[in-house]
């Protein structure tokens, strides 16, 4: 649940009853009286008529009975109808906004939580190594493969449990392993871990992680190898530096001891890190770049400098779904050169290393940088950009076609509204025509496109006719008595009795003619404007 930036979303039921988010207690009474005189069913004989009367009086009476409870209306300012919906128990312990917050944030992520234990989290890595030398000397091209699998649960509110296992074959070798990890929730700034795994590199830990500070967070572990009985502790601490980095320190003891200083940053189109670590065998560094160039496209260059290593990563990838993303990357280092091809599915990912040759050429490594990419160019062009406008167009008629009948829906209830205000409004307008008062002669809302349409016929068409409602009717239902007709601001018009929104998601406007003294006047407001009338700077 979130508040809205404008609150406007959480105001349709003062628009409903045509009074100020500001409104008094006694203003929202007469308010509602005045429009269950007209909506009670009571008053219709007609089938028709009176169950139109009666879909609007039990909307009248919902808003009504929300907007003149104290607490409800303060929990719908706040969150809007999802608050009240939320199961919030209501009653004089909840008298203030905070404590309102307060609950319904609890509420919130109880909900969460009681999601999150009722769902399994599958995670898995397939690597497939692929070898083009040894495939050209007629060995095959499989090099070797490895399966990694994951099933995390929430068992209780508290406590969490993972299982996993592992397969890796290469040549005629085979490794297996598998782990579990049972995770306990201590506090609410600490938790424990107890972890097990059996195979080639059999283990036991325990680790612990606690919250130091709202910045600041430690993790200590201590794990002993069921191979040779060696014991290993880990120290690490995190630290928040800015609001888009952070800062660690690890610190390994044991059997190959080592010290790490770490370095990360995410922003909302570039991600960065860095790592230096110094251990009894190897020495070495790790730095990543990633930058994102669209919604659906990034790109990485990566680097490995050490004792053992020496090695340049550079590639990019692209969302193929909402929950699909390829990756390509050419590697070329001391070990020699690479393509590497990623599939990310959700949690799951399939990684196929594709080596190419163990000798640096020049020109073999300049070519097989270019071919895979000016061959994705050529896809680029050909294939994908015709395929995802072919599929956006498809999308956005679907899409299209459903919000239509979603409008058509919206503006036959209005239409239904209108009908039940229609003697009214005409007595009203009569009355305001004899004593020369505020008569409007022409309302429409909807579309800004649309609009510009209407003071000339001949650019009119169907399509933009669908983009706006026929409001002059309501428009005349809510003149005063003294001639006068105000729209308050910060609410949404979509909500006013016989209106509806007929472009959602767009933005929308409120054009009114109309007649005043017996001059003409004319005014465009937005959808959120207060709208005063008559004023004399709309005369025409």
């Amino acid at each position: 649940m979130k508040k809205e930036e404008d609150g406007s979303s959480n105001r349709e039921l003062y628009a409903l009853l045509h009074v100020s988010p500001e409104a008094s207690d006694e203003e929202i009474r007469k308010a509602y009286r005045q429009w269950a005189q007209i909506y009670h069913p009571d008053k219709y004989q007609a089938l028709q008529m009176k169950e139109v009367a009666t879909d609007n009086f039990q909307r009248i009476c919902q808003a009504y009975e929300i907007l003149s409870d104290e607490t409800k209306r303060q929990i719908y300012d706040i969150y809007g109808m999802e608050g009240l919906t939320s199961g919030l128990e209501l009653g004089p312990k909840l008298n203030k906004a905070e404590e309102i917050k307060e609950e319904l944030e609890r509420l919130r992520r109880r909900r969460e939580e009681e999601k999150t234990s009722a769902q399994f989290q599958p995670s898995g890595v397939i690597l497939a190594q692929l070898s083009v030398p040894s495939f050209l000397a007629g060995h095959g091209i499989m090099r070797a493969m490895s399966m990694n699998s994951e099933i995390q649960s929430q068992i209780s509110k508290n406590n969490v449990i993972a299982v996993g296992g592992t397969l890796a074959v290469k040549g005629n070798n085979g490794d297996a392993a598998a782990n579990a990890v049972f995770r306990h929730q201590l506090s609410s700034v600490s938790s424990i871990e107890i972890m097990a795994s059996a195979g080639l590199h059999g283990l036991i830990g325990l680790q612990t992680t606690r919250q130091l500070s709202r910045h600041a967070s430690a993790t200590m572990g201590l794990a002993m190898s069921l191979r040779d009985g060696s014991i290993n502790l880990s120290n690490s601490w995190n630290r928040q530096l800015s609001t888009t980095s952070n800062g660690s320190i690890e610190l390994i003891l044991g059997s190959d001891s080592s010290v790490a200083v770490g370095w990360r940053k995410k922003e909302e189109k570039m991600a960065a890190a860095g790592e230096i670590r110094i251990g009894t065998s190897a020495i070495g560094a790790v730095a990543r770049y990633t930058r994102r160039f669209s919604s659906k496209s990034h790109g990485r260059i990566s680097g490995k400098l050490g004792s053992g290593a020496l090695e340049l990563e550079i590639g990019g990838g692209r969302k193929i779904s909402n929950f699909s993303t390829v990756r390509m990357l050419y590697t070329i280092g001391i070990q020699g050169i690479y393509w590497k091809l990623e599939l990310h599915r959700g949690a799951q990912k399939l990684v196929v290393p594709i080596f190419l040759s163990r000798h640096f050429n020049l020109g073999f490594a300049t070519g097989a940088f270019l071919l895979p990419t000016s061959l994705y160019l050529m896809l680029k062009s050909l294939v994908f950009k015709p395929y995802y406008r072919t599929r956006e167009k498809q999308q956005a008629l679907e899409k299209m076609e459903q919000t239509h009948a979603q409008v058509q829906e919206a503006k036959a209830a209005a239409e239904k509204a209108q009908q039940l205000l229609q003697n009214v409004a005409n007595r009203k307008r009569n009355k305001q025509s004899e004593t020369g008062g505020l008569v409007i002669i022409e309302a429409v809302y909807g579309s800004p496109n649309a609009l510009k349409s209407i003071n000339n016929p001949e650019e009119k068409k169907d399509e933009l006719a669908s983009q706006i409602i026929d409001v002059t009717l309501p428009l005349n239902f809510l003149v005063t008595d003294s001639g006068q007709l105000k729209l308050h601001e910060g609410v949404k018009k979509s909500g006013i009795m016989g209106f509806c929104d007929p472009c959602p998601d767009e933005t929308k406007k409120l054009y009114v003619k109309y007649t005043y003294s017996g001059n003409r006047y004319e005014v465009v407001v937005d959808d959120l404007q207060e709208l005063v009338l008559p004023r004399e700077e709309h005369r025409i």
